[in-house]
C-alpha cells in the first residue's frame, strides 16, 4: 500500500489551526465571561433604578401630604394645638422627604456603578467577538485548504487569521 507523501506546507497549516482554534476558544470564553458580566450589572442596574423609582414616588407621597397639611394649617389659628400639632407633622414629614432624598442619592450612585461596570464590559468584550468571528473564517479556511490541499486557500487565510489574533490581544492589552 503506497503512503501518500504529505507535503510539508499541511504541517504548519495544522499547527496554524490549533493556533487559531485555541484562539477562537479562549475568545468565546472571555467574550462570554464579559457578555455574563453586562448582562448581570444591566440587571443590577434596573433593581437600583426600580428601587430609585419608588422611594421616588413615596417622596412625592409625603410632599404631598405637607402640602395637604399645610393648606388645612391655613384654616387655624396660628399658635393652637391643633396649628401645631399641624407644624410637628411637616417637620416630620419634611423630615422624611430628605431621608428619601438622601437614600435616593445613594441608590443612584449605585446604578451609575453598575452602568459603569457593565459599559466596560462591552467594550472589553468587543474584540473577543471579532476576534472569534475572524478565527473561525480562518480555521474554516484551514480546513477547505487541508481537504482541497490547496496552498494558495492557506495563504488567504492567514491573514484572516492574523487579524483574529490582533482581536485577540485586543481583548486583553486594549491595544486599540
Amino acid at each position: 500500500m503506497a503512503e501518500e507523501k504529505k507535503e510539508p506546507w499541511m504541517t504548519h497549516m495544522a499547527l496554524a489551526t490549533v493556533v487559531l482554534a485555541v484562539g477562537a476558544t479562549l475568545s468565546t470564553f472571555k467574550g462570554g465571561g464579559y457578555s455574563t458580566q453586562s448582562v448581570i450589572n444591566q440587571s443590577l442596574a434596573s433593581d437600583q433604578w426600580a428601587f430609585y423609582q419608588a422611594k421616588s414616588t413615596k417622596q412625592h407621597l409625603h410632599e404631598l401630604q405637607i402640602d395637604q397639611f399645610r393648606l388645612q394649617a391655613l384654616s387655624l389659628q396660628p399658635g393652637s394645638p391643633a396649628a401645631i400639632a399641624y407644624d410637628k407633622k411637616i417637620a416630620d414629614y419634611q423630615a422624611k422627604v430628605e431621608k428619601y432624598n438622601d437614600e435616593k442619592k445613594k441608590i443612584e450612585a449605585e446604578a451609575r456603578s453598575f452602568e459603569a461596570i457593565r459599559d466596560n464590559a462591552k467594550v472589553r468584550g468587543k474584540p473577543f467577538g471579532i476576534a472569534v468571528i475572524f478565527l473561525q473564517v480562518a480555521i474554516l479556511l484551514n480546513s477547505i485548504a487541508g481537504l482541497m490541499k490547496a496552498k494558495r486557500v492557506w495563504f488567504a487565510s492567514m491573514p484572516i487569521g492574523l487579524i483574529g489574533l490582533v482581536c485577540f490581544a485586543d481583548g486583553f492589552l486594549g491595544l486599540f
